[in-house]
């Protein structure tokens, strides 16, 4: 038997799902994970093999730096960088106007690798990350049928009925509070987006497959079956109702590879510890971890930071007794901290819930605000404006 993994080159996006895959491996199954080269050695890491797919210009590693990415996608990451300073609206503006060359990068050529791919290997279930759409454009002219799994909020697979738009946020943590203008602003850009995203979709689909079907929102097309990387508790009745075929597996979670500094620091003290992590990207965002490295020395606290691509400098004099990493291994930490610090990515979160750990969160972009709101409902979360 063999399961084909589909995943865009971030290390953020190929953990779960190099998760889902190790049940393949257990069984002595064949898994092949089709991603880009910057995360081979991710995908090495867990036993499976890797063929060559890029689905997206940029890259990431697992710590994200604008000087490493191709000329134009730096400049791309620069501005984002740049626009989660401004604020919210701001952030989510940049992001729209950025969906074609982050979503669905030179369609038509990687989806006839894709088909390329899977003639060759024959695999007999096919597993993609649901922002991969270029991939699941293939899949869909060829009438491949493919599991779809969705790593962040629910709504990145927007349910048009509802009146969601994909890049704008339904509801709002109670921290932020938008003005209607803006709100009118963002849904007018999102939806312009999503229609030219569509055309793009459309484009291909009658390339490689002519009469078939056309696409009234690519962003609400799906696979065969849906998996939601989410706690299905967190999701209201009325939505689940309408979701196609699907499961929510709560999170996905890793077995973290063993790290010895971890280990023997995890084992120096009982005193409780506070887990920081701004993910591969929002690390960068120095400002605002020197804002919660101060907090947490105020307070005279244990702590694991990973700085990620922040320039440490900024955080000034920190602690001997805390851990300080570029890169830290998160499934590791959370099963044993206290608090987390972290600015709502779906893999801090979900992963932080599946242990029981309180959150202080930090959001900055994409669903982060959605999820959120879903959280500070449910009481499960404190949550600070940027």
């Amino acid at each position: 038997m063999t399961l084909l993994i589909i995943s865009p080159d971030y290390a953020s996006h190929l953990y779960p799902l190099a998760a889902l895959g190790s049940r393949w491996r257990d069984r002595d199954e064949r898994v092949v994970v089709a991603t880009g080269s910057v995360t081979q050695a991710i995908v090495e890491s867990f036993g499976f093999e890797h063929v060559g797919l890029q689905l997206s210009q940029g890259s990431n590693p697992g710590v994200i730096r604008a000087e490493e990415q191709p000329r134009g996608e730096d400049e791309a990451l620069r501005g984002f960088f740049a626009a989660t300073r401004e604020g919210m609206i701001e952030t989510l503006t940049f992001q729209a106007k950025a969906r074609m060359n982050d979503l669905m990068w030179e369609p038509l050529a990687t989806a006839r690798k894709v088909l390329a791919i899977v003639e060759a290997l024959q695999p007999d279930t096919i597993i993609v990350d649901h922002l991969a759409f270029s991939a699941r454009l293939a899949l869909v002219a060829a009438d491949i049928r493919h599991v779809d799994v969705v790593l962040g909020h629910p709504t990145a697979l927007p349910l048009p009925a509802t009146g969601e738009v994909y890049g704008l946020p339904p509801a709002w943590p109670n921290a932020f509070s938008p003005t209607p203008a803006e709100l009118e602003g963002l849904r007018k850009l999102t939806e312009a987006t999503s229609q030219t995203f569509t055309a793009e979709w459309n484009r291909v689909l009658e390339e490689l497959a002519p009469g078939k079907p056309l696409s009234n929102d690519a962003f609400a097309e799906h696979g065969d079956f849906l998996v939601f990387n989410y706690p299905k508790e967190l999701v209201s009745r009325d939505r689940l109702a309408l979701l196609p075929p699907h499961t929510f597996i709560g999170s996905s979670v890793r077995a973290d590879r063993k790290d010895s500094r971890v280990t023997q620091w995890l084992s120096a003290s009982d005193e409780p510890f506070v887990y920081v992590s701004f993910g591969s990207f929002l690390s960068v965002r120095a400002d605002v971890l020197a804002k919660v490295v101060t907090a947490l020395k105020e307070a005279n606290v244990r702590a694991a930071i990973a700085y990620g691509s922040a320039d440490l400098a900024m955080l000034g004099e920190l602690p001997s007794h805390w851990l300080i990493e570029e890169f830290l291994p998160q499934v590791t930490l959370l099963e044993s901290a206290a608090l987390a610090v972290t600015h709502g990515g779906n893999n801090s979160v979900t992963e932080a819930l599946h242990f029981g750990v309180p959150l202080i969160v930090l959001p900055f972009s994409t669903d982060q605000f959605a999820g959120l709101k879903l959280l500070n409902d449910s009481d499960l979360v404190w949550l600070l404006p940027q």
